[in-house]
Protein backbone atom coordinates (compact mmCIF):
# COMPACT_ATOMS: atom_id res chain seq x y z
CA UNK A 1 0.00 0.00 0.00
CA UNK A 2 2.05 3.32 -0.87
CA UNK A 3 2.03 5.83 1.40
CA UNK A 4 0.06 8.94 2.74
CA UNK A 5 2.37 11.72 0.93
CA UNK A 6 0.38 14.35 2.81
CA UNK A 7 2.67 14.77 5.66
CA UNK A 8 5.77 15.02 3.85
CA UNK A 9 4.00 17.41 1.78
CA UNK A 10 3.32 19.89 4.38
CA UNK A 11 7.05 19.74 5.38
CA UNK A 12 8.64 20.28 1.81
CA UNK A 13 6.15 23.55 1.41
CA UNK A 14 7.93 25.43 4.10
CA UNK A 15 11.07 24.52 3.46
CA UNK A 16 10.98 25.65 0.34
CA UNK A 17 8.93 28.86 1.31
CA UNK A 18 12.61 29.35 3.53
CA UNK A 19 15.07 28.08 0.65
CA UNK A 20 13.07 30.85 -1.87
CA UNK A 21 13.18 33.70 0.52
CA UNK A 22 16.45 33.55 1.58
CA UNK A 23 17.85 32.51 -1.89
CA UNK A 24 15.56 33.48 -4.56
CA UNK A 25 13.89 31.18 -6.93
CA UNK A 26 17.33 30.96 -9.22
CA UNK A 27 20.06 29.66 -6.25
CA UNK A 28 17.60 27.96 -4.85
CA UNK A 29 18.55 24.25 -4.65
CA UNK A 30 16.22 21.41 -4.46
CA UNK A 31 19.18 19.49 -2.16
CA UNK A 32 18.85 22.51 0.36
CA UNK A 33 14.51 22.32 0.56
CA UNK A 34 15.25 18.41 0.57
CA UNK A 35 17.93 18.60 3.38
CA UNK A 36 15.67 20.87 5.28
CA UNK A 37 12.39 19.10 4.74
CA UNK A 38 14.17 16.08 5.78
CA UNK A 39 13.80 13.77 2.81
CA UNK A 40 15.98 12.90 -0.22
CA UNK A 41 16.34 15.32 -3.33
CA UNK A 42 14.85 12.65 -5.13
CA UNK A 43 11.79 12.62 -2.81
CA UNK A 44 11.35 15.72 -3.43
CA UNK A 45 10.44 14.47 -7.30
CA UNK A 46 7.60 12.59 -6.14
CA UNK A 47 5.53 15.62 -4.89
CA UNK A 48 7.11 18.31 -7.60
CA UNK A 49 8.29 17.80 -11.21
CA UNK A 50 10.63 20.51 -10.57
CA UNK A 51 11.79 23.56 -8.93
CA UNK A 52 9.13 25.53 -10.88
CA UNK A 53 6.67 23.23 -10.03
CA UNK A 54 7.35 24.02 -6.11
CA UNK A 55 7.36 27.33 -6.76
CA UNK A 56 4.31 27.41 -8.09
CA UNK A 57 2.91 25.71 -5.39
CA UNK A 58 3.67 27.96 -2.99
CA UNK A 59 2.17 31.40 -5.20
CA UNK A 60 -0.64 29.85 -7.42
CA UNK A 61 -3.31 29.83 -4.58
CA UNK A 62 -2.41 33.20 -3.69
CA UNK A 63 -2.90 34.66 -7.11
CA UNK A 64 -6.29 32.46 -7.63
CA UNK A 65 -7.37 34.69 -4.24
CA UNK A 66 -5.68 38.11 -6.12
CA UNK A 67 -8.05 37.30 -9.29
CA UNK A 68 -11.21 36.49 -7.57
CA UNK A 69 -10.78 39.53 -5.60
CA UNK A 70 -10.16 41.07 -8.21
CA UNK A 71 -13.33 39.69 -9.87
CA UNK A 72 -15.44 40.42 -6.99
CA UNK A 73 -14.33 44.13 -7.07
CA UNK A 74 -14.45 45.15 -10.53
CA UNK A 75 -17.98 43.65 -10.62
CA UNK A 76 -19.04 45.90 -7.41
CA UNK A 77 -17.23 48.88 -9.34
CA UNK A 78 -19.47 48.29 -12.71
CA UNK A 79 -22.41 47.97 -10.14
CA UNK A 80 -21.42 51.60 -8.76
CA UNK A 81 -21.24 52.61 -12.28
CA UNK A 82 -24.94 51.34 -13.20
CA UNK A 83 -26.68 52.73 -9.74
CA UNK A 84 -24.48 56.28 -11.02
CA UNK A 85 -22.62 55.87 -7.71
CA UNK A 86 -19.00 57.04 -8.04
CA UNK A 87 -18.32 58.80 -4.63
CA UNK A 88 -18.95 54.99 -2.69
CA UNK A 89 -16.77 53.61 -5.44
CA UNK A 90 -14.35 56.37 -4.35
CA UNK A 91 -14.47 55.70 -0.96
CA UNK A 92 -14.80 52.40 -0.31
CA UNK A 93 -10.75 52.24 -0.17
CA UNK A 94 -10.53 49.07 -2.97
CA UNK A 95 -6.35 49.23 -3.12
CA UNK A 96 -5.91 49.50 0.57
CA UNK A 97 -8.33 46.68 1.35
CA UNK A 98 -6.45 44.52 -1.18
CA UNK A 99 -3.14 45.29 0.63
CA UNK A 100 -4.43 44.63 4.25
CA UNK A 101 -6.67 41.49 3.17
CA UNK A 102 -4.57 39.89 0.61
CA UNK A 103 -1.11 40.84 0.26
CA UNK A 104 -0.64 41.69 4.15
CA UNK A 105 -2.54 38.05 5.07
CA UNK A 106 0.38 36.69 2.20
CA UNK A 107 3.19 38.64 2.70
CA UNK A 108 5.87 36.11 2.28
CA UNK A 109 4.36 34.87 -1.58
CA UNK A 110 4.30 38.31 -2.17
CA UNK A 111 7.62 38.65 -1.35
CA UNK A 112 8.76 35.90 -3.41
CA UNK A 113 6.59 37.17 -6.35
CA UNK A 114 8.53 40.59 -6.19
CA UNK A 115 11.58 40.38 -4.90
CA UNK A 116 12.24 36.60 -5.61
CA UNK A 117 11.30 34.84 -8.77
CA UNK A 118 13.61 35.79 -11.09
CA UNK A 119 14.20 32.53 -13.56
CA UNK A 120 10.16 31.90 -13.22
CA UNK A 121 7.24 32.73 -15.25
CA UNK A 122 6.15 34.90 -11.88
CA UNK A 123 9.16 37.28 -12.69
CA UNK A 124 7.04 39.79 -14.44
CA UNK A 125 3.97 39.74 -12.20
CA UNK A 126 3.98 43.23 -11.14
CA UNK A 127 4.55 44.13 -14.61
CA UNK A 128 1.42 42.25 -15.95
CA UNK A 129 -0.67 42.87 -13.18
CA UNK A 130 -0.24 47.02 -13.82
CA UNK A 131 -1.00 45.72 -17.54
CA UNK A 132 -4.30 43.86 -16.39
CA UNK A 133 -5.33 47.04 -14.86
CA UNK A 134 -4.72 49.29 -17.20
CA UNK A 135 -7.07 47.20 -19.79
CA UNK A 136 -9.33 47.44 -16.80
CA UNK A 137 -9.24 50.54 -16.13
CA UNK A 138 -9.29 51.85 -20.20
CA UNK A 139 -12.65 49.31 -20.39
CA UNK A 140 -14.36 51.18 -17.34
CA UNK A 141 -13.71 54.73 -18.76
CA UNK A 142 -15.17 53.59 -21.99
CA UNK A 143 -18.25 52.08 -20.15
CA UNK A 144 -18.48 55.63 -17.96
CA UNK A 145 -18.44 57.20 -21.28
CA UNK A 146 -21.45 55.13 -22.94
CA UNK A 147 -23.33 56.54 -19.88
CA UNK A 148 -22.56 59.97 -19.89
CA UNK A 149 -20.25 60.50 -17.16
CA UNK A 150 -17.85 63.11 -18.03
CA UNK A 151 -14.20 61.67 -18.36
CA UNK A 152 -11.29 63.20 -18.76
CA UNK A 153 -9.22 61.87 -21.61
CA UNK A 154 -6.05 59.83 -20.81
CA UNK A 155 -3.30 57.53 -23.52
CA UNK A 156 -3.27 54.42 -22.29
CA UNK A 157 0.18 55.09 -22.12
CA UNK A 158 -0.32 57.76 -19.45
CA UNK A 159 -2.25 55.38 -17.85
CA UNK A 160 0.35 53.01 -17.65
CA UNK A 161 2.61 55.55 -16.39
CA UNK A 162 0.49 56.50 -13.45
CA UNK A 163 -0.35 52.55 -12.47
CA UNK A 164 3.17 51.42 -12.50
CA UNK A 165 4.11 54.76 -10.20
CA UNK A 166 1.24 53.77 -8.01
CA UNK A 167 1.13 49.85 -7.88
CA UNK A 168 5.61 50.29 -7.61
CA UNK A 169 4.50 52.56 -4.56
CA UNK A 170 1.82 50.11 -3.07
CA UNK A 171 4.64 46.90 -3.47
CA UNK A 172 7.55 48.98 -1.47
CA UNK A 173 6.38 47.72 1.74
CA UNK A 174 6.80 44.18 1.12
CA UNK A 175 10.12 44.93 -1.20
CA UNK A 176 11.37 47.35 1.00
CA UNK A 177 11.09 44.32 4.13
CA UNK A 178 13.89 42.60 1.32
CA UNK A 179 16.83 44.94 1.58
CA UNK A 180 19.28 44.79 4.14
CA UNK A 181 19.69 47.60 5.87
CA UNK A 182 23.16 49.22 6.86
CA UNK A 183 23.35 49.02 10.93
Amino acid sequence: MPKDKTETHQKILPAAMAEFLEKGFEKATMRSIAEAAGITAAGLYRHFADKEAMFAALVEPVLAQCEAWYAHHKEEDYAYLERGDLDAMWNQGTELNMMLHVVYENFDVFKLLLCRAEGTKYANWQHEFVMLEQRETMAYLEAAKAKGVPVREIRPEELHLLLTAYVSAMSEAVSYTHLTLPT
